[in-house]
């Protein structure tokens, strides 16, 4: 005889509890694991829960990153780097233009008048006027030094034609023969000496047929610091021994390099550059000062574009305007050294003389025919 229905046996099965429920939010409602009320007895909401999978340990710790702080990856070091590089070459710039404007002031009101227009030295042709003057030191027993506060002749008579992709230098002979308009004819350094860089500019004009744009005269007494904020400059060339202004005895400066490439610093370079007299070639003539001024300049565009002048950059922008007195504003000077750097390395030039001349006051002078003049200004003028 069967059993009653309510006699019957059963078991009750109880998952474990979980630690979210379903139902109410402060837990009031039944859970995943309460049995349910109208669910009959013996039925359970669902199949136990499963056992907890045991994670692998690794041989090795796993490293914990603190909090609130990034790795430093290879392009956030590229930022960085590239960060750094601008605001340097910004606080170069600066200084650049600062010093340039400072220097553009002191032109002779009377040199600028002479320059005629041009356009902007980094698109367009220029033509630029470089002069440097004889002046000597307060102590000099050179013989033929100039006397203190009298006008000085230019030592140097250098044209470069730059921009618009040109790049051309030609020296004149500081001896040459010329007709100085209003004075008659006389060596072509004398022009500096009787009217100014105002002078000197008509004279060149005139001698050559071409239009000067611009003028820059180097200030012998802060070129030194340009070189050596440059950290020197390497030269190459044969042995020179020279007395500048009478030599270390006289208050001068002595200046001894031998053959071969070297460093030379600011004052050896400014010496280099005035040597007239070597005692050891004299046979040199004007025309090898002339090539020897132009190796210096081509010296100085080398070290400008090395990597060591890039850390000394803001120094080497503060010092390069001072070294020179020129008519340019700071952006257009800025855009003269970018055609120069930009245009590759120029030919060095120098007006070779055909000739000789006595001049009234009993001194030398050197002669250059028509054909030889036309031929190096077609040259320079590419």
């Amino acid at each position: 005889m069967a059993e009653p229905d309510d006699k019957r046996p059963y078991n009750v099965y109880r998952s474990k509890p979980k630690l979210f429920r379903r139902g109410d939010d402060d837990g009031g409602g039944l859970g995943a694991d309460s049995p349910r009320e109208d669910a009959p007895r013996g039925w359970d909401e669902g199949p136990p829960e499963a056992p907890p999978r045991r994670r692998r340990r690794l041989p090795f710790p796993r490293p914990r990153r603190r909090p609130g702080r990034r790795r430093i990856g290879p392009w956030r070091v590229l930022r960085w780097v590239a960060t750094g590089v601008f605001a340097w070459l910004a606080i170069s710039l600066v200084l650049f233009l600062v010093s340039a404007q400072i220097q553009s002031s002191q032109v002779s009101s009377a040199a600028d008048a002479e320059l005629g227009g041009s356009g902007y030295p980094l698109t367009s042709p220029n033509t630029i006027l470089v002069l440097g003057s004889d002046a000597r030191t307060k102590d000099s027993k050179e013989p033929g030094a100039n006397k203190i506060g009298q006008a000085s002749r230019s030592d140097s008579i250098l044209l470069l034609r730059i921009g618009g992709g040109h790049n051309a230098t030609l020296s004149i002979p500081r001896d040459t023969v010329v007709e100085i308009p209003g004075h008659g004819q006389n060596k072509i350094n004398a022009a500096y000496a009787i009217g100014g860089p105002a002078l000197a500019i008509r004279t060149v004009e005139s001698f050559l047929g071409i239009q000067v744009n611009h003028l820059i005269e180097v200030n012998f007494e802060n070129f030194p610091q340009l070189i050596d904020a440059l950290g020197g400059v390497t030269y190459r060339g044969g042995c020179v021994v020279s007395r500048i202004n009478g030599g270390f005895k006289n208050g001068g400066f002595t200046l001894r390099l031998k053959a071969g490439e070297q460093e030379i610093n600011g004052k050896q370079a400014l010496a280099l550059a005035r040597t007239r007299k070597n005692e050891c070639n004299p046979k040199e003539s004007d025309l090898t000062r002339a090539r020897r001024q132009q190796k210096i300049l081509g010296s100085i565009k080398d070290k400008v574009t090395s990597v060591e002048t890039f850390v000394r950059l803001p120094w080497v922008s503060w010092a390069a305007p001072k070294a020179v007195r020129s008519d340019m504003s700071g952006p257009t000077l800025l855009g003269v050294v970018g055609a120069e750097l930009s245009a590759g390395t120029a030919k060095p030039q120098v007006l070779k003389p055909s000739g000789t001349l006595t001049l009234p006051d009993g001194g030398a002078g050197l002669t250059v025919d028509d054909a030889t003049k036309q031929r190096a200004v077609d040259r320079f003028l590419g």
